[in-house]
């Protein structure tokens, strides 16, 4: 990451620094969209069946039709629609929609470094020295936020996708036209809500990715110092740096802080998912396709 102020603290002020600058800002930008573009869509096709059962589970009327987790992994895999397509119903909306949201998180958590950055100078602001964590946290709250207003459409029509057919029995004939396209939601949402019916449940989404977004990072950024914290094995002095960042961590030690940060995210914030999800689909199914 790079701090917009000189090693001084100072403002760039002649043509070459801030070209320089313009420069490293562009690099890092496209790293972190096409890069995080790309994590987004291998990370959606893991969880994606998961995710499935949550929203299912989470939006199931009264009385439910699941016991459990694996009931619903079971009486998904056994459904007339197929097993893994049961499961990654709506798939296509929420591969564009994850690829748009981990790249903008990670792209303004930089931004949300930078900023804080230049606001406040007694902030480190060698390049590659790490920030607080407490600076981290809220670096991570405010993407978090930001990314939310991006995300709000795309979770409405993915819930929609996933909402479990609750009237839909074995050789029903309506049983095909209940099983909608993104595109049939899309229009149907305009259709009876107009452009701000895709931001329905954007609270829950904002305390959601606001909140998740801080403890996914502080507990990042916490795990990994911690780990790091061991004695590293000896490097040449031309590599040493005066700061131990992520990038120079062993591979499994992100891994280990990236897992444990995935949980704090899911867990700690997992009711206002709830929220957003029952929001999103308590129209029902009939309503989502018109």
């Amino acid at each position: 990451m790079t701090s917009p102020l000189k090693e001084d603290g100072s403002l760039p002020k002649t043509t070459t620094d801030i070209k320089s600058l313009a420069e490293d800002q562009g690099i890092e930008a496209f790293k972190d969209i096409a890069f995080g573009s790309i994590a987004g869509i291998i990370g959606k096709v893991i969880e994606y069946p998961f995710d499935t059962v949550k929203v299912r589970l989470q939006t199931q009327p009264h009385p439910p039709i699941y016991t459990g987790p694996l009931d619903c992994f079971r009486q998904s895999l056994i459904s007339p629609e197929g097993g893994l397509r049961s499961l990654y119903r709506g798939v296509s909306a929420p591969l564009l929609g994850a690829a748009i949201e981990t790249s903008s998180l990670f792209f303004s958590y930089r931004i949300a470094q930078s900023a804080l950055q230049a606001i406040f100078p007694t902030l480190p602001q060698e390049k590659g020295e790490k920030l607080p964590l407490s600076a981290l946290v809220a670096c991570g709250a405010i993407s978090g936020a930001a990314t939310s207003l991006l995300l709000t459409p795309i979770e409405l029509v993915k819930c929609k996708l996933q909402y479990p057919l609750t009237t839909a029995h074995p050789g029903d004939p309506a049983l095909k036209y209940r099983q909608p396209t993104p595109v049939q939601v899309i229009a149907s949402v305009f259709r009876n809500h107009g452009l701000l019916g895709f931001w329905r449940g954007q609270l829950g989404t904002l305390i959601r990715e606001t909140g998740g977004s801080a403890a996914w990072f502080g507990c990042y950024e916490g795990v990994l110092s911690l780990l790091s914290q061991s004695p590293p094995p000896p490097a040449p002095a031309s590599t040493a740096t005066s700061a131990r960042t992520s990038s120079s961590s062993p591979v499994h030690h992100q891994l280990l802080a990236g897992a444990a940060a995935g949980v704090s995210y899911n867990f700690v914030f997992f009711p206002a998912d709830t929220i957003k999800s029952r929001m999103q689909t308590e129209e029902g199914f009939t309503a989502s396709v018109g």
